[in-house]
């Protein structure tokens, strides 16, 4: 095989070596049915018997909370933007968001089409350079549920710790940094995210969520946008993106072998520290995007002194074998998503590039 490339793709991302090797020895025979994966049935046992034990690897790897149920959806976090309102805020009811980025802002939009939705807390000030200080949040009484962004793909932000929101339910999207490191899912109502960043390839939305929000969805709603739909067919309801939801699978396997949430955290924060490391020793440099208290484990955002530099740098990188280092177009600069299943081999190859680069054109 050639050298792979140094993948730092914001998602679709990187996935474990370990676990695309498994795929392609099972991917025409799997488990000696004389099938692939995509060729069965999803209401076959063979495949029924993968898709639940996704289910249960991965509330496992956050302590198999009770009351919690994993569904499999598709339409990606995008879907989620809608569906969450549709089913959970009720005539007489506000939604609270905290606008901390482009992902944020894209959820309230689509809350707003539906009911009254508010701005509970909001880092526009900052220029989205950090997240807000959750820790004093006050909610109206009509408050529905109240949702962030646990960490922004684009800006680089993250949260460090979750608002104690009482009974109101906390709904995070957490597309970019889910299994990143541990957190306690009993203080959230619901979570959700893409599996294209750390969870697998694209085409499976993951949603955990307390069972008695899942239980009962509005009647008028399209019988495929209704949670309850989903929760009492198990995610069967229609044909599930069953290839993808194997991956899941394999890759919360990895995640095991790496030691859990608590062996994977240790591995990104390592990660994420040298190459901040990188960013702030540079002598100005390289300048990152986020505060430093708010600074992603999966998203390093930075710029150099001017676009020209930044368009060099980028050009420079691909010639050197490293892939999705321009920033998003939507704000410029420079980003490296670091996500899981991204090898420490490729960020110490990245700041050796970055220390050459700086010695050429400073």
């Amino acid at each position: 095989m050639n050298k792979r490339a140094y993948n730092f793709n914001a998602g679709p991302a990187a996935l474990p070596l370990e676990v695309l090797q498994r795929a392609q020895a099972e991917f025409v025979d799997y488990k000696e049915t004389g099938m692939s994966i995509m060729e069965m049935s999803h209401r076959g046992a063979v495949y029924e018997s993968v898709h639940h034990e996704a289910q249960s690897r991965l509330l496992n790897l956050f302590g198999s909370p009770s009351g919690y149920k994993v569904l499999f959806l598709q339409g990606g976090a995008s879907t989620q933007f809608a569906m969450i309102p549709l089913n959970f805020l009720s005539e007489g009811k506000a939604a609270g968001y905290v606008r901390t980025g482009s992902w944020a802002d894209k959820a309230l939009k689509e809350a707003k089409l539906v009911g009254e939705a508010f701005v509970a807390a909001s880092s526009e000030s900052e220029g989205f350079r950090k997240v807000p200080d959750l820790r004093n949040l006050e909610l109206p009484e009509q408050t529905a549920y109240v949702h962030l962004t646990s960490n922004e793909t684009i800006e680089g932000t993250s949260f460090l710790n979750y608002p104690d929101t009482g009974s109101v339910p906390l709904i995070a999207d957490m597309s970019s940094d889910i299994l990143s490191r541990p957190f306690d899912l009993e203080s959230f109502g619901m979570v959700y995210a893409g599996a294209q960043k750390n969870l697998g390839p694209s085409g499976v939305t993951v949603v955990i969520a307390r069972e008695e929000l899942l239980e009962q969805s509005p009647k008028h709603l399209p019988t495929i946008l209704r949670y309850d739909t989903h929760y009492k067919n198990d995610s069967l309801y229609n044909t599930p993106p069953s290839f993808s939801i194997y991956m899941v699978n394999e890759v919360l396997k990895w995640i095991e072998e790496q030691g859990g949430l608590t062996g994977i955290e240790q591995l990104n924060r390592k990660k994420a520290g040298l190459l901040y490391e990188a960013i702030d020793q540079s002598e100005g440099f390289y300048n990152g995007f986020a505060q430093p208290d708010s600074r992603s484990l999966m998203n390093v955002t930075f710029r150099l002194g001017t676009e020209e530099l930044e368009k060099k740098f980028v050009k420079e990188s691909e010639a050197a074998g490293f892939v999705g280092l321009k920033g998003h177009r939507s704000v410029g600069g420079l980003r490296a998503s670091i996500y899981n299943a991204v090898p420490y081999d490729a960020i110490a190859a990245l700041v050796q590039f970055m220390e050459d680069f700086r010695n050429k054109n400073r």
